[in-house]
């Protein structure tokens, strides 16, 4: 048995050598290639023979259908590469696998291959955007963390919630209509996937910037909304932006209440600095501007003593100030302002003229004495009966007011009668005496 083995070892060691011999001296024209589907190495004298059943096999291989029609596989060689270090399709199959693809006909000649520019030209010219251009888009669809928006590219864009709207939303539906378009700023490059970011909330900032500017040019009060009270002062939204309002810019000698928080409130513009980003706003120059509007003269309007002088105090109304002269306080002589009013105390007090060009207002506690120099002596009660002191007064003076009227209309009436009689007592004079009458 083992010298059965070992000859049966040797057979196979000399066919192996015998085949690689002739594979090695195989060439194109005179042998075709070898093929072996059995796995076990033929005797010597087996040799040739499989190797021309092989390729006789290759031969009859059955076609195979492709895209392009019928196609078959054809045993190939390892001919030379036509350009060194670089194969082509074909070659690079041929090296592969031993068996190349070849089409019915042949392949096609490579002047009628399709070229990159052809290929571009056939699918056209594809939108593309970089960071930082505008953008309209419609949009397609929502997510729960933001919008997919078409604009016009490859690929869909997406807008994140937070960058849907000035204030962050809660859903993107709240701000957003589904088909509707808008303009975007492209905020990002594209991804590996050819999507880019989009941003709503630097456009509408822009546009916000823009209206407040003008507003603060036009001198207009207007509307914002109260989001937050520290002790400095508030912050205020007013057009999406956030302003501060500075404590001393509410009411005089108050600061903004938390209560405050939530509501609306009439504020004006006092510095619009868009390139620090800083935006400051008074409510106390909002309603100075309304207070004057309103004003008339003998309205009675509650203040604080803000200032005292020795020739009078100065009075806030609300944001506006108003000058008290000494000689209107009371009826009574005042030698000293302070000991009647104050630093800091609560006063009401009549208009009794003002300038709305220059905004000066003219006061006076006099005018709601009932009776001479209870500023003095009964100050709490002169406050409490301001009001119909004050209405009184004023028809005291309608009543002044119409009699000097009828005086002055006497006057005239009587001018009028004196013009009137002296030329006819002059025509009579002129006129000549009758001539007696004649005797007979």
């Amino acid at each position: 048995n083992m010298m059965a083995a070992g000859g049966d070892l040797s057979s196979r060691i000399a066919a192996l050598m015998l085949l690689t011999t002739h594979v090695l001296a195989w060439s194109p024209a005179a042998h075709p290639p070898p093929v072996c589907s059995t796995g076990v190495l033929p005797e010597p004298a087996a040799a040739a023979a499989v190797a021309a059943a092989g390729a006789e096999r290759c031969a009859r291989l059955p076609a195979v259908g492709s895209r392009g029609g019928v196609a078959r596989a054809v045993m190939t060689t390892d001919p030379p590469i036509a350009v060194p270090g670089r194969m082509s399709k074909l070659e690079r199959m041929r090296s592969r696998y031993g068996v190349a693809y070849e089409p019915e006909g042949g392949w096609a000649p490579q002047e009628d291959a399709i070229s990159y520019a052809d290929l571009e030209a056939g699918v056209g010219d594809i939108a593309s955007f970089s960071r930082g251009d505008s953008v309209t888009g419609t949009v397609l669809g929502f997510e729960p963390n933001g919008v997919l928006i078409d604009i016009g590219v490859k690929s869909s864009a997406y807008c994140p919630i937070g960058e849907a709207a000035l204030e962050k939303p809660m859903r993107p539906e709240d701000v957003f209509d589904l088909g509707a378009s808008y303009e975007f700023l492209i905020v990002s490059r594209e991804d590996e996937n050819g999507q880019q970011l989009l941003s709503r909330r630097k456009i509408l900032t822009v546009q916000a910037w823009d209206q407040v500017s003008e507003m603060m040019a036009a001198d207009k009060a207007v509307e914002g909304t109260v989001a937050a009270v520290n002790r400095g002062g508030a912050i205020v939204t007013v057009e999406g932006l956030r302003a501060f309002l500075p404590g001393s810019h509410y009411l005089p000698g108050q600061n903004p209440p938390e209560e405050l928080v939530g509501q609306p409130l009439k504020v004006k513009f006092l510095d619009v600095d868009r390139e620090n980003n800083r935006l400051v706003v008074s409510h106390r120059k909002a309603m100075v501007d309304q207070t004057i509007n309103n004003l008339n003269v003998g309205s009675v309007l509650a203040g604080v003593v803000t200032a005292v002088k020795p020739y009078g105090a100065f009075v806030d109304l609300g944001g506006m100030s108003g000058l008290l002269h000494i000689s209107q306080i009371s009826c009574d002589h005042i030698s000293d302002v302070a000991s009647v009013l104050p630093l800091g105390a609560p006063i009401k007090c009549m208009v009794i003229s003002q300038d709305k060009s220059k905004g000066r207002v003219a006061l006076s506690t006099k005018t709601l004495e009932s009776e001479p120099g209870d500023m003095l002596k009964k100050r709490e009660k002169v406050f409490e009966e301001a009001e119909a002191t004050a209405a009184k007064y004023q028809e005291r003076l309608e009543a002044e007011r119409k009699a000097r009227e009828e005086a002055a209309q006497d006057v005239i009436f009587g001018l009028e009668s004196v013009f009137v009689d002296e030329p006819a007592d002059e025509a009579d004079a002129d006129a000549p005496s009758p001539e007696p009458a004649a005797e007979n």
